[in-house]
């Protein structure tokens, strides 16, 4: 790896760039990009009963959503290598043009098909939002500060995932679907144009060679894995030749990726990286933390909309109580890591609120009162919002400077990783359970109430409402009960977690 380093010219910004009006147009800029990436994992969740009835494709439905985090998650170790070879600055505009592309697509869909290849290439941009935003940050935030920003990004990123369904579903109500995707587009010039205003190209080159095969073989692992939770159970049996192969070609996928990360001179996910504490064991909190979050998100609208028959707008705004939990424990969770420079027992609070939020979800009727609903929803944004700012500053605050790039990527790929399966899996979960509950009267009423929109659910006789909400509430409860399982197991590696101090300081850039 070489560096090169051209002379500055007048209109370049050092490496650091220390003006503090810049800084915070940075902030505002990469804080607005990293809300659109993250709305587009939600924003379609209270949207889904109506675009599914709109397009048909019920089993196809958990793609919709997959289909996005997947392709972030598989992309998003390459941006950190590529915004070095390349500059993070251009590559903030590769990865928003992949992005707001994908959203001229999916607005314009025809097809669930083609709606679910257009969610797959916001995802190739959308992936390189979250690292890119994360590591321009690592560059111009000392890190004991670093705490008070991520908890402000983790609130967006919170955030999104219950203003998201909010939008979706007032686009739904005011306009139509279709709106949900076109918004990001203005939104998303607008930041680009505030991001390239503030955060000058520095002329810094690292000579990097990339892990193709590395990236392909991860790939690989990642879809096999991904299609295997998914189609199991439900396309195919678990036993068919069909689903044993996927996992073989996972299995061969994952075994090729440790033989070429062990030789490539510049891995894409260094295996040495795991030898540190605080690495491996925040990626396993990243993967359960991202499965719990967008496990129960993906499906609570549906439970709100189909079994207890509210609107797409307010099956949005009864998710506001996870934000507010998100809120309060980031921002106290900000202060102080910034405080103290410790961290250590905040994903063991964040994980201990998450169990006990998760097994009162498991609790759900379809006549739960909406307090009750929000106090449980409120304890799982309390457990939130006190992972998230933790897995991102204190693995930066770990790695050494050339390493800031590969392993914020990494980190974020697990929790990427981990809400990707579990939408796949939980989604083919809850498929299941409620074929199991209506039986032969799914084809009765429109596809086991999944392919129904809240109007054409208003539509149908009492009895038939009850039935469809009663089999929503029973197929739900799995899912809650294995989220909670995993804030356990979050738990316990909780734990384990090692505190580096956070220092306040900026890392010299050789180090």
């Amino acid at each position: 790896m070489t560096i090169t380093n051209p002379s500055p010219t007048p209109s370049a910004a050092s490496d650091t760039q220390s003006e503090p009006t810049s800084i915070r147009l940075i902030i505002v800029s990469i804080g607005a990009l990293l809300l659109l990436a993250s709305l587009d994992q939600t924003i379609v969740s209270t949207a889904l009963p109506t675009i599914v009835a709109d397009l048909g494709g019920l089993e196809h439905l958990s793609w919709v959503v997959t289909a996005y985090i997947l392709a972030s998650t598989i992309v998003a170790p390459l941006y950190g290598k590529l915004g070095d070879l390349y500059g993070r600055r251009n590559m903030v505009f590769i990865s928003v043009g992949l992005f707001l592309l994908g959203s001229a697509l999916a607005g314009a869909a025809w097809s669930m098909t083609s709606l679910i290849v257009s969610r797959a290439i916001q995802g190739l941009g959308g992936g390189g939002l979250f690292v890119l935003a994360l590591s321009v940050i690592g560059d111009v935030i000392p890190p004991q500060d670093r705490g008070k920003v991520q908890g402000v990004f983790a609130s967006i990123f919170s955030v999104s995932s219950v203003i998201g369904p909010l939008i979706g579903g007032w686009f739904v109500e005011q306009a139509s679907w279709h709106w949900i995707f076109y918004i990001n587009i203005p939104i998303g010039i607008a930041a680009l144009i505030g991001f390239a205003i503030s955060f000058k190209p520095t002329g810094r080159r690292v000579q990097h060679k990339i892990d193709w095969l590395g990236a392909a073989m991860l790939s690989v692992t990642l879809a096999g894995v991904t299609l295997a939770t998914s189609l199991g159970g439900r396309s195919f049996a678990w036993a068919s030749p069909e689903i044993i192969g996927l996992g073989l070609i996972a299995l061969a996928g994952l075994l090729t990726f440790l033989w070429a990360e062990t030789r490539a001179s510049e891995p894409i996910l260094p295996l040495g990286l795991f030898r540190m504490n605080v690495f491996w064991v925040t990626s396993i909190i990243g993967f359960i933390s991202g499965a719990a979050m967008f496990g129960s998100v993906t499906f609570l609208p549906i439970y709100l909309q189909i079994a207890k028959g509210t609107s797409p707008t307010v099956s949005g705004l009864m998710l506001v109580p996870m934000t507010a939990g998100i809120l309060i424990s980031s921002t106290l969770a900000g202060r102080y890591m910034g405080r103290t420079g410790r961290y250590r027992y905040l994903p063991i609070i964040g994980t201990s609120f998450l169990f006990l939020g998760m097994i009162l979800l498991s609790t759900l009727q379809a006549d739960t009162h909406w307090l009750i609903f929000s106090i449980f929803l409120a304890c799982v944004g309390l457990g939130m919002g006190n992972i998230f700012p933790v897995v991102t500053t204190s693995v930066q605050n770990a790695v050494p400077r050339h390493q800031l790039g590969t392993a914020t990527a990494a980190g974020l790929m697990f929790r990427q990783v981990g809400g990707s399966i579990a939408v796949a899996a939980f989604g083919a979960l809850f498929a299941t359970g409620m074929a199991a509950k209506m039986g032969a009267a799914g084809a009765e009423f429109a596809g086991g109430g999944l392919e129904i929109s809240p109007q054409m659910l208003a539509a149908l006789p009492a009895e038939a409402r009850e039935q469809i909400g009663a089999a929503v509430v029973s197929a739900i409860h799995p899912v809650f009960l294995i989220a909670a399982g995993l804030a356990v197991i979050g738990f316990i590696f909780a734990l384990m977690l090692e505190e580096i101090a956070l220092h306040n300081r900026v890392v010299p850039k050789g180090e």
